[in-house]
C-alpha cells in the first residue's frame, strides 16, 4: 500500500513539474536559464516605478496604448497572464532582446537600469 502511495504521488509530482515547465515554455521558451532567474533589483522601489512610468510614456505607450491595453494589432496587451506569469528576468530580457518579427524592436540601447525601472512599472499595473 505504502509503495503504491509513493509512486502515485511520484507521478503526481511528475505531471504537475512537466505542466510548470510547459507553461514557461509556452511563451518565454527562448529565455535563458540564468536571464529567467534573475530578480529585479529595483522590485518594490516607487522611485523606480516612476521612472519606469516615463521611460514606457516615453518608448512604449505610442504602440501598448497608454493604458497598457495595447491597440488591438500587433501591440498586445500588458496586463495578461502570460506577463503576470513571466519573472522579471524574462520581461528585463525581452525588452533587451525584442521580437521585431512581432513588431516588438529591442531597447538594448536603454541602460540596464531603466529597463529595470520598466520592468518595475509594468508590475505595477498588473492589479
Amino acid at each position: 500500500m505504502k509503495r503504491r502511495i509513493s509512486v502515485a504521488l511520484g507521478c503526481l509530482s511528475l505531471v504537475f513539474a512537466l505542466a510548470a515547465g510547459g507553461a514557461r515554455a509556452s511563451h518565454w521558451q527562448n529565455v535563458p536559464e540564468k536571464d529567467h532567474a534573475r530578480a529585479n533589483p529595483m522590485a518594490g522601489n516607487p522611485r523606480a516605478v516612476a521612472g519606469g512610468a516615463a521611460i514606457y510614456k516615453g518608448h512604449c505607450s505610442h504602440c501598448h496604448g497608454a493604458d497598457a491595453m495595447g491597440n488591438g494589432k500587433k501591440a498586445p496587451s500588458l496586463k495578461t497572464e502570460s506577463i503576470r506569469s513571466a519573472t522579471d528576468g524574462d520581461l528585463e530580457w525581452f525588452l533587451r532582446q525584442g521580437d521585431l518579427r512581432h513588431g516588438m524592436p529591442s531597447w538594448s540601447s536603454l541602460p540596464q537600469a531603466q529597463r529595470w525601472q520598466l520592468v518595475a512599472y509594468l508590475r505595477s499595473i498588473q492589479q
